[in-house]
């Protein structure tokens, strides 16, 4: 059934949220039923996934595409909050429209020194359709079968991956070829706008590593790194109090 967007808000600070790939808005349940009421949260499906008919699209379409919904929210002092490719996304989207932007979170965010031999096999061009298309097409239609999937955090976050308007594996093949291009301009273009930024990681995470945490910490003006336990790389639903708790604290400097 279509996800309905969680109630708002009105009068809270509106913090944005942004999932990573492949991934859709449910990732962040966990983490807005810990949030206070003072703030106004919003999860969005990002092009390409969940209930949204656009198709998968560049990081710098994924960022108009953001900048449009906060101009039709009439948002001007959004907190971005991106894990992992989200992350990549708020940051375009920030140093596009820094007017938009009050502050940052940057989940096991993608950034410099984020690409592993494995992803440059996943944007290959006959490996990364073959294992794109085996592993989002055969795995979370094996998670939906696996027994109390819902107890287990990743379990669940596959079992409930979809795209209602297309192909998982589409989405994330694109996305995959995507990351290719890097993130410079946008950390460029972001140290002449010092916006206020939160960098999140955890050691252990084998997706991105921490490296690319302490690259974004010290490339990015305005930022501090705080690393967690505990989580790896799926932060949202494996420690959603913590990150709660790290929004809201961030949420909270920027008054």
């Amino acid at each position: 059934m279509p996800q309905v967007e969680p109630a708002r808000s009105p009068g809270g600070a509106p913090v944005v949220l942004l999932h990573g790939q492949p991934g859709d808005r449910s990732d962040w349940d966990a983490v807005i039923s810990c949030l206070p009421g003072s703030i106004d949260a919003m999860a969005l499906d990002r092009p390409g996934y969940g209930e949204n008919p656009c198709p998968a699209t560049t990081v710098e379409d994924n960022a108009r595409w953001l900048v449009e919904r906060l101009e039709r929210e009439q948002i001007t002092d959004a907190v971005l909050v991106g894990h992992s490719y989200g992350g990549g996304v708020a940051l375009a989207a920030a140093a596009m429209a820094p007017e938009r932007v009050r502050g940052l979170v940057l989940l096991a965010s993608v950034g410099p020194g984020c690409l592993t031999p494995w992803d440059t096999m996943l944007a290959a061009p006959v490996a990364g359709p073959m294992i794109s298309v085996t592993a989002w097409s055969l795995l979370p239609w094996l998670a939906r079968r696996y027994p109390d999937h819902t107890a287990n955090p990743s379990w669940q976050a596959l079992a409930e991956i979809h795209h209602a308007h297309g192909a998982v594996w589409r989405s994330f093949l694109f996305e995959q070829r995507e990351l290719r291009h890097g993130f410079e301009r946008w950390i460029a273009a972001l140290q002449q706008a010092s916006v206020p930024t939160l960098v999140v990681a955890d050691s252990t995470d084998k997706v991105v590593p921490v490296a690319t945490a302490r690259a974004l910490h010290e490339q990015l003006p305005c930022s501090r790194l705080e690393l967690v336990h505990g989580g790896g790389h799926q932060l949202p639903r494996r420690i959603p109090q913590v990150i709660a708790a790290a929004i809201t604290d961030f949420v909270e400097s920027l008054d």
